[in-house]
């Protein structure tokens, strides 16, 4: 769709489906009890009110503390997934020297691994987010890489590939009766902004950008182009964003390119999960310690004021009643089933990892705490691992469309001479050996003969350069002598040198 008609129902009726699957994705994500009630107390479906966040009895009805305890599997997953893809920023290289140290500036100065890792967690949860260049010379004289929600986004795809984006949010001033909404379309060489006065439900009319505060300022920056469009040329020919599948396919939605959540299948393992913990708890509240005396063990508080018990008074009188009524004080006090629970815990968010794509070990139910090498990590997180390979391979490509797209407009605007190249984005391999085992392994390829001293430094150092490389390894062969002899070196015309 291009921009929206005046009128349109909103959000468009093809969308609203996979709206309403984000917002409970959002929920659990968020770890909000509040949100959690909400979307489950208010659901549609009445089995899903029934689940634990969707009960409603006379404790919740009432001022009474929450009871319900939440468990934040589900963050931890989203976290998890970004740390395992972006905690190492990945390489980014491109042929040119000067293009090379630009990007690298780019990269330092626009905070691009921590805009990245943001955006991996929000995608795990969410199951996709959008990537988008803009340029704001008040703010900063280069591109900025910024991340975009995947619902408040109303993509265009042509076989599976992004070719135009609505973006859009409600701006402030919005109430019951009236929503302001600026609509951000990113096009091939350039972005439209429209501004809309609608209700929550419609679209409404298109209105001018000044009408509003928040978009006054755009109306100074578009020009009107060929199709009589209020827009911003970008003056690069490239769409300036991308969108980052979580994965694929959706399963919920075979045929659309829209990615997949982390969360797609757990959700009632989460419930599942934080009714295990609600129950442990309620044992724990329940076998609070508890005295049963008898009438004559209560001091009178007067009429009408009822009788209390002093539990730090140690003199009492003696009772007027047969020694062998078995009327003294009882102490009541439950069992905690402590391992039943912490077992069906910790069954559950083993499932629920597993079916997310992860291993119990990312979680740290596995190991003991014990230190291991980089095989046994390997074997232990093996599902993980690969599922961090597929994530790369979404990333990958839009990390890399993404930064030609800065590198282009950064040449553009900012740094006449540059030559833009689209950079190659090497993500590593997810384990990290310690030192002794490097050395070990370098030893080992070192006795076999299978290894020069130029890749024995790159093992050591992978993020060093050439250059950096080159002169480690003259210095290594001038400390052991292993270089070739210098031709004016006078030891070769000593006596016995032959």
């Amino acid at each position: 769709m291009a921009l929206p008609n005046d009128g349109a129902q909103w959000p468009p009726p093809q969308w609203a489906r996979f709206y309403r699957e984000m917002r409970v994705d959002d929920a659990w994500y968020s770890g909000d009890r509040a949100r959690l009630a909400r979307i489950y107390g208010h659901h549609p479906e009445a089995r899903e009110r029934r689940k634990l966040w969707g009960r409603r009895s006379i404790e919740h009805r009432t001022r009474k503390r929450e009871q319900r305890l939440h468990v934040p599997l589900a963050s931890d997953i989203a976290r998890t997934s970004a740390d395992m893809l972006f905690a190492d920023m990945p390489a980014v290289r491109v042929e040119d020297p000067t293009t090379q140290a630009r990007l690298e500036q780019l990269l330092d100065e626009g905070m691009v691994q921590e805009t990245l890792l943001g955006a991996a967690e929000q995608a795990a949860a969410l199951s996709g987010v959008f990537l988008r260049v803009i340029v704001d010379r008040d703010l900063a004289p280069r591109p900025l890489l910024t991340v975009m929600q995947p619902d408040a986004a109303i993509p265009e795809f042509r076989f599976g590939m992004l070719r135009a984006v609505n973006f859009w949010q409600e701006l402030d001033g919005s109430t019951e009766h009236t929503v302001w909404r600026h609509i951000e379309r990113h096009e091939p060489g350039r972005v439209v902004h429209a501004l809309y006065e609608g209700t929550a439900d419609n679209i409404g009319r298109r209105v001018p950008l000044g009408e509003h505060p928040d978009t006054a300022d755009l109306a100074e920056q578009v020009t009107l182009d060929g199709d009589g469009e209020t827009a911003i040329a970008t003056g690069v020919d490239q769409l300036t964003a991308a969108y980052v599948p979580n994965m694929l396919p959706n399963r919920l939605h075979r045929s659309s390119p829209v990615g997949r959540s982390d969360y797609a299948a757990v959700h009632d393992l989460f419930d599942a999960l934080d009714e295990t913990w609600t129950s442990w708890m309620r044992d724990i509240r329940l076998a609070r310690a508890r005295l049963i005396v008898p009438d004559g063990y209560l001091r009178s508080e007067g009429p009408g004021n009822g009788a209390s018990f002093d539990d730090d008074r140690e003199v009492w009188h003696g009772l007027k009643m047969p020694p062998n009524e078995g009327n003294g004080i009882i102490l009541s006090q439950f069992e905690i089933r402590v391992a039943e629970h912490q077992s069906t815990a910790e069954s559950i968010v083993r499932q629920a990892v597993q079916t997310a794509g992860y291993d119990a070990a990312s979680f740290g139910l596995d190991g003991g705490g014990q230190p291991v090498t980089a095989t046994e990590v390997d074997d232990r997180r093996a599902r993980g691992l690969v599922t961090r390979k597929k994530k790369a391979g979404y990333w990958r490509r839009a990390v890399a469309d993404m930064l030609h797209v800065m590198l282009l407009m950064d040449a553009a605007l900012f740094t006449p001479g540059l030559t833009p190249e689209r950079p190659r984005v090497e993500f590593g391999s997810g384990v990290a050996e310690s030192t002794q085992q490097t050395a070990t392994t370098l030893d080992l390829l070192n006795r076999a003969g299978a290894v020069s001293t130029a890749t024995k430094v790159k093992i050591l150092h992978p993020e060093w350069k050439d250059e950096e490389v080159q002169a480690e390894v003259a210095a290594i062969l001038a400390e052991t002598g292993a270089g070739a002899p210098d031709p004016g070196d006078p030891g070769g015309t000593y006596p016995l040198a032959a």
